[in-house]
């Protein structure tokens, strides 16, 4: 039996299992090969929790308190796929005193979410929004949900004074637009862009992905549908193009997908005994900076192979020399600043609480520069690196921080950036090249490797710190995965073959499937 969390951003996270599936019954056997595969989604940036319980059947009856119970085994959806070849074993406990056996899991990824197309829209007479002007229109593409809700997948660039714009030619994953579902709805806004943010909303369509890959023709003219009824019309074209290879390509090939992911914390100045202080040790419940680390810390983990996090702070002034230092490890050990798991790192940050002297600065360049020079020496694709970077405060250094961005966009590593507590964090936006590349005296970064949010905008408004912890890891996760890809495609890197299964036979085969984002089959 297969249990899940029916966990979401809408309920109590964690606490809610259903059971998702049983396998078949194989009899009179110790070692059973089960055949049923379990198709599940798969997405890095949440953290989804498994538990896969066993028993003996001696009677046809469903409820599994006639059956004896032989054992159980908790685990991540993420520890499967982030083990080498995709492939995990682990013992079964659950009966005090008495061995229970091993259960192995082995997931691969369903084939459709290969899939990526390349489309072109254009419009004829939109309505025009300036006062001055026209109006300068983009597009935003979203899928559809099954509970009805939509998801943004793409923005085209913005086309300025133009009511009969031509949007550029752009490729987008199959799994993105429509999670595999050819017929799934994909809805598509049409607005003007304004410079203050505010855009105005023009119109609007819906179509599906096998509308769209007929390709330029009359079952592709859409009627934009604005406020007043009035319409316009859209034509779109598509090319649907080869499989890609995908983020858990590289990881079922060996690929350590995570290598001694960094963390390094702000030690901002105030009191830690003080509640007023963003680094307040509350007996009762964490602060944000552990909040933040724990967070993302757990997901992460499940795909590296070591569990070791090298860890620093910046941002303090030392207690065995006295300087001020944007780089010093929180373990005080300067040999090796590496802590077992996300435990151990946020044991650390506590301690350096209690021993360093909490001081400005708020410098970034330093610790980026210092990640880059690691991510620098393994650039074959075997190692990928992620910083996540927690501060409360604007950046000190923000030219020097820019370039140490566009340096490091080259190299296999990302930069996570999470703003605690009440700050303006507007600076910080500059970094994230979701809409503008960041650029540093005249070069543009090669990539976007930065995602920056601020805490609060997570903070559950109920006081639930396990639900604003779970929104905050899958906003500021999500980019990874893409990320990893476009350094491995700029590169040319293709990941090694799938490593092969052992000669021991698997206790359960469950099989993951294809996730609105990453579809495995386990």
């Amino acid at each position: 039996q297969v249990d899940r969390d029916s966990a979401s951003a809408d309920n109590q996270y964690f606490k809610n299992r259903i059971e998702f599936g049983r396998t078949e019954v194989i009899y009179n056997t110790l070692n059973p090969d089960f055949v049923r595969k379990f198709i599940l989604d798969f997405f890095f940036e949440e953290k989804q929790n498994l538990r896969f319980d066993v028993y003996n059947v001696d009677t046809r009856s469903s409820n599994l308190s006639k059956h004896d119970f032989l054992g159980q085994m908790f685990c991540t959806l993420g520890e499967i796929i982030g083990s080498t070849g995709s492939r995990l074993e682990r013992t079964l406990s659950g009966i005090p005193g008495k061995k229970c056996g091993t259960i192995i899991f082995s997931a691969e990824e369903l084939s459709n979410c290969r899939d990526i197309a390349t489309m072109q829209l254009c419009a004829n007479k939109l309505d025009k929004k300036d006062f001055f002007g026209k109006s300068d229109p983009f597009l935003v593409f979203y899928r559809s949900n099954e509970d009805g809700t939509f998801t943004i997948c793409h923005k085209t660039e913005v086309i300025k004074n133009n009511l009969n714009p031509v949007w550029q030619p752009f490729t987008i994953p199959v799994r993105a637009l429509c999670n595999g579902d050819y017929d799934r709805t994909v809805k598509v806004d049409v607005f003007d862009w304004d410079r203050d943010g505010s855009h105005d909303f023009i119109g609007e369509f819906t179509t599906s992905y096998r509308e769209l890959s007929r390709g330029q023709s009359q079952f592709n003219v859409y009627e934009v549908k604005y406020k007043n009824n009035k319409e316009s019309k859209t034509f779109s074209k598509t090319l649907l193009l080869e499989s890609e290879y995908t983020f858990v390509d590289f990881i079922r090939g060996g690929w350590c997908m995570i290598s001694n992911p960094c963390v390094c914390v702000c030690v901002c100045p105030g009191n830690p005994s003080q509640p007023t202080s963003l680094h307040y040790m509350n007996p009762y419940q964490m602060n944000a900076y552990a909040m933040a680390l724990k967070a993302v810390g757990e997901i992460i983990q499940d795909y590296d192979s070591d569990k070791l996090f090298p860890a620093y702070g910046f941002g303090a002034k030392l207690p065995w020399d006295g300087k001020i230092s944007h780089a010093f490890p929180l373990n005080s050990n300067t040999e090796n600043p590496n802590c077992v798991a996300i435990e151990g790192v946020l044991e650390a940050y506590f301690q350096s609480l209690r021993t360093v002297q909490l001081y400005g600065p708020t410098n970034f360049a330093p610790v980026i520069n210092q990640v880059a020079r690691c991510a620098a020496e393994v650039t074959d694709g075997s190692q990928y690196f992620v910083l996540l970077m927690i501060t409360d405060g604007v950046i000190s250094d923000m030219a020097q921080t820019k370039e140490a961005v566009v340096n490091a966009a080259s190299l296999p590593m990302s930069v996570i950036i999470v703003g605690v507590g009440p700050a303006e964090f507007d600076a910080m936006e500059e970094l994230d090249g979701d809409e503008v590349r960041v650029s540093s005296r005249g070069r543009f970064a090669e990539r976007d490797i930065v995602q920056f949010v601020p805490f609060r905008d997570y903070m559950d408004r109920s006081g639930n710190q396990v639900l604003s912890m779970a929104r905050l890891a899958k906003d500021v996760l999500a980019e990874i995965p893409d990320q990893l890809l476009s350094f491995m495609k700029s590169h040319g890197i293709q990941p090694r073959p799938a490593l092969p299964a052992t000669s021991h036979s698997p206790a359960m085969s469950a099989t993951l499937s294809p996730p609105p984002k990453h579809n495995m089959h386990s």
